[in-house]
């Protein structure tokens, strides 16, 4: 059961869990950034076989890009620029088509 004794007065102290606290907001934005790499990559994919017709082409963004999410995901050093090097290539491919 919940406790519903707790006093309005009690609030966040960052000797409670402060560190913690902070890693776990530091992954969720270093996650959230290379997810939204990992889906812009897709979209701009999607308009590259769409406007383009280069399908295999974004077929072959897609799965790159997914790669390099998953390796940004793993490695700290890398995170989001894998995917932003894919991203960086798939704007340059899309300009020269």
């Amino acid at each position: 059961m919940a406790d519903t004794n707790r006093r309005p007065t009690e609030e966040y102290r960052p000797e409670m869990d402060g560190e913690i606290h902070e890693k776990t907001y530091d992954g969720f934005v270093e996650f959230t950034t290379l997810s939204t790499l990992v889906v812009l990559c897709w979209v701009l994919a999607l308009a590259l076989g769409g406007i383009k017709g280069a399908w295999v082409a974004a077929i072959v963004y897609v799965v790159l890009s997914s790669v390099a999410g998953a390796i940004g995901a793993v490695s700290r050093t890398v995170a989001w620029k894998a995917p932003a090097a894919v991203f960086g290539l798939m704007i340059l491919h899309f300009l020269v088509i």
